[in-house]
């Protein structure tokens, strides 16, 4: 292959790097597992280009590569979860902070690197939705094939015959794999939340309010925020709490740690979240959580803080520390 050719195919294999990513990330629950994922397709599809036969696109022939790396990733069984996938709520006063180790969690990820720009509002109002934590969650519920049917028909919108000549199978057994993922996928039930991008007026409000709430440590006002069976999880922990009172009881007692935090914001899974940076003894604010929030009817139905900064800040191109008046601290 000369280099021009080479050049050239390296451009096109990258034009396909976000949606691949987007596609491994639904299949696999981790953003660095899907990243892993898609640099394998990419190697592979390099390798092999000459195998290309060009009877079907090059994207259709990226995503079966795709997909037999991510079931080959997948035939050891493991799963990735939210806390509330594993446990039932624990009343405040009998919480404890339980590891489990990061295999275990269902993880965050940036929009950017998984939602492609998408012009119709109703296509990328279904993309995000797609990579809801809870969204994802349940699809982690799902046998491999049946997940890889599902987003390719559901959310990518892929015609049956697709699928079956992706899965060298049956438009049958595409129809009957799609039909029972959809059956335990309502089993599910992951709880719809607002749209989110753009925010309109009254989501933005009650973001702000939030945000002034829980920098204030004002508990009435985040109360009168929070749905009152909104959830709290704080992954890598298994704890997780239901309702007001028990989140409440949890922000006076163990979370009093967090009073006098700042919050950045950002977004992740389609929703809005906040780099959460716990003040320093020595000065500023020193990274603490990514929470991400899931808000539904007005309020707010779900805070999942994310406590390994280590792995999400520079994930999500975040800070390091922000300084006494809460503002990014400028490197060099």
């Amino acid at each position: 292959m000369s280099e021009l050719a080479a050049a050239d195919l390296d451009v096109r294999l990258e034009e396909h790097r976000r949606e691949l990513t987007g596609y491994c990330y639904r299949m696999l629950g981790s953003a660095f597992e899907a990243e892993d994922a898609v640099q394998d397709t990419l190697v592979r599809a390099w390798r092999s280009i000459d195998k290309f036969e060009g009877r079907s696109s090059l994207r259709s022939w990226l995503y079966r590569i795709a997909t037999n790396v991510c079931l080959d990733m997948l035939t050891a069984g493991n799963k990735r979860a939210r806390p509330m996938d594993l446990t039932a709520p624990t009343p405040v006063a009998n919480a404890q902070l339980n590891s489990r180790p990061e295999v275990t969690w269902l993880e965050p990820v940036p929009d950017g690197r998984v939602l492609p720009s998408i012009e119709d509002p109703a296509e990328a109002a279904l993309a995000r939705e797609s990579v809801r934590l809870a969204f994802v969650a349940a699809l982690q519920h799902l046998p491999p094939k049946q997940r890889a049917v599902l987003i390719l028909r559901e959310v990518l919108a892929w015609k049956a015959a697709e699928v079956a000549e992706l899965l060298d199978t049956t438009v049958a057994s595409v129809n009957s794999a799609l039909q029972r993922a959809r059956s335990t996928l309502a089993d599910s039930d992951p709880k719809q939340t607002d749209p989110a991008d753009p925010l309109d007026e009254e989501q933005q409000k009650l973001l702000d309010r939030y945000v002034a709430a829980f920098e204030g440590y004002d508990m009435t006002a985040l109360t009168a925020l929070l749905h009152e069976d909104a959830t709290l999880s704080m992954p890598p922990y298994d704890l997780w709490l239901r309702g007001h009172d028990d989140i409440v009881g949890w922000m006076l007692g163990v979370g009093e740690v967090c009073r006098g935090s700042r919050l950045l914001p950002t977004v992740a899974n389609g929703t809005p979240a906040f780099a959460h940076y716990h003040p320093d003894p020595e000065g500023g604010f020193t990274p603490w959580a990514l929470m991400v929030i899931e808000t539904s009817g007005g309020k707010v139905s779900g805070i999942c803080s994310f406590l390994d900064t280590d792995r999400w800040f520079p994930l999500f191109n975040l800070p390091a520390r922000l300084d006494k008046d809460g503002d990014p601290v400028r490197v060099g």
